[in-house]
């Protein structure tokens, strides 16, 4: 299980990555005027190991995840989905992901073939703006965690546009 708390007082989208512990594992840095909306997940010693970045020219919202510097994984948002947001995780070959649930409050599972990966809440922490993500074992950390960033940027990119008081 991974903990990913938004850092307070910081320029920009940083956050911690932490394990059931406490224990800082990854540290994603926001890049603050980044046009192409990027952060960059850093190893404890701050060594880049993966990467996310909105596509520049794509009809609907998509994200490249970068592991190891090679492309891991696109996020896109899935077009004519009634009442609900879903996010499509395509990776190479023909095992895609899919996020499903209510992604705007941090409480969805992420799918492949059907069975659950991943889950992601914020029903247990207290702490605002944290939300935990459990990864079953044999599943790629760093591809969730990217692909859960990237949906946050997504979500933050979409409210942007609506401008304030347009929510409600």
């Amino acid at each position: 299980m991974f903990v990913i708390r938004e850092r307070f007082f910081s320029i920009g989208d940083d956050f911690d990555v932490l394990d059931e512990h406490g224990t800082k594992v990854y540290h994603v840095d926001g890049k603050v005027f980044s046009v192409r909306g990027k952060v960059v997940i850093e190893d404890p010693a701050g060594n880049e190991v993966a990467s996310v970045h909105r596509q520049l020219v794509a009809l609907r919202p998509t994200y490249e995840i970068q592991v190891g510097g090679e492309k891991a994984a696109e996020v896109r948002k899935k077009l004519f989905t009634p009442f609900r947001d879903k996010f499509t995780i395509d990776v190479p070959g023909p095992d895609d992901l899919e996020m499903k649930g209510d992604l705007l409050d941090h409480e969805y599972v992420i799918e492949q073939g059907g069975a659950e990966v991943a889950s992601v809440s914020k029903r247990w922490l207290t702490v605002r703006d944290t939300y935990a993500v459990k990864v079953i074992p044999g599943v790629d950390p760093l591809l969730i965690i990217g692909s859960v960033l990237a949906l946050d940027l997504a979500l933050d990119r979409e409210a942007d546009k609506k401008g304030p008081g347009k929510n409600d």
